[in-house]
């Protein structure tokens, strides 16, 4: 599904891969409002895919953006081969991405010694590897460009570690590495490469947290509230703009001070 504004325009592309909801849906918004254009991949939900689409149509045309581009996209980024076709489509659609935005992620909690090589593998095919893969595909056209902006998503988990997340803990701190390495590669070629790390964000995922266990989580954050999904959009659409044009290989916590350092 394709929607546009107006008609084909130039302004920035940007590939939002788990963009249907929360986090992703919230960045995809703020961005729209910004005059980007966008594609929004999704891997199941296609009505809330096409939601978020529409949505930027309306944010754009309300900002007066009105030859934005917005496009929804499905693909399995778990592969390889779902991975360059994604990117394919979007060139196809839209154009070579200016900006990639790897936010897709997923969850499959266990303590070690009951989590299965399955559950391993599969948090870190999507929240590691396809990482990898896209920023691979990406980096062609952008240092061949001689411009480009890669934000990663990862978590304080990767930061901190956590019981019961040693997969996605693995997969987040390895978004980190990632990040910092491409940072060094791509520097030459004025191609930035960041990542932000969420604290406890308020989403779908939380909402069903018991009240006791939400108030000792309210504890270990010195701003006593939960993040806001736009609370990340807003760090990640700094990143992208001409004002972030001088930070690369940064993390940048948005966690309202519970990893703090002194």
């Amino acid at each position: 599904m394709t929607v546009t504004s107006e008609s084909l325009s130039q302004h920035q592309i940007v590939l939002v891969t788990g963009g249907s909801r929360g986090i992703g849906r919230s960045i995809c918004l703020t961005l729209a409002t910004q005059g980007y254009s966008i594609a929004i991949s999704y891997v199941g939900d296609k009505s809330a895919a096409e939601e978020t689409a529409q949505l930027c149509v309306n944010a754009a045309l309300s900002a007066g953006h009105y030859a934005s581009r917005f496009v929804a996209l499905q693909a399995n980024i778990a592969t390889a081969s779902e991975c360059e076709r994604l990117y394919s489509e979007v060139c196809d659609t839209l154009g070579s991405p200016d900006i990639l935005i790897n936010n897709a992620g997923i969850t499959r909690d266990n303590l070690i010694m009951r989590m299965s090589l399955e559950d391993f593998d599969a948090v870190l095919d999507v929240n590691l590897r396809a990482v990898f893969l896209l920023c691979k595909l990406a980096s062609r056209s952008m240092l061949k460009r001689r411009r480009g902006r890669i934000i990663n998503i990862s978590s304080v988990v990767g930061l901190t570690g956590n019981t019961g997340q040693a997969n996605y803990a693995a997969s987040k701190a390895g978004v980190i590495g990632l990040t910092k390495s491409l940072a060094r590669e791509f520097a030459g070629r004025s191609v930035t490469v960041n990542a932000v790390a969420p604290g406890y964000i308020d989403t779908s995922m939380t909402e069903t947290l018991d009240e006791r266990i939400r108030a000792k989580l309210l504890e270990s954050i010195p701003l006593q509230r939960l993040g806001t999904p736009d609370d990340v959009a807003a760090t990640v659409a700094f990143l992208c703009s001409d004002a972030a044009s001088y930070i690369t290989g940064q993390v940048i916590a948005i966690d309202g001070g519970m990893t703090m350092q002194a």
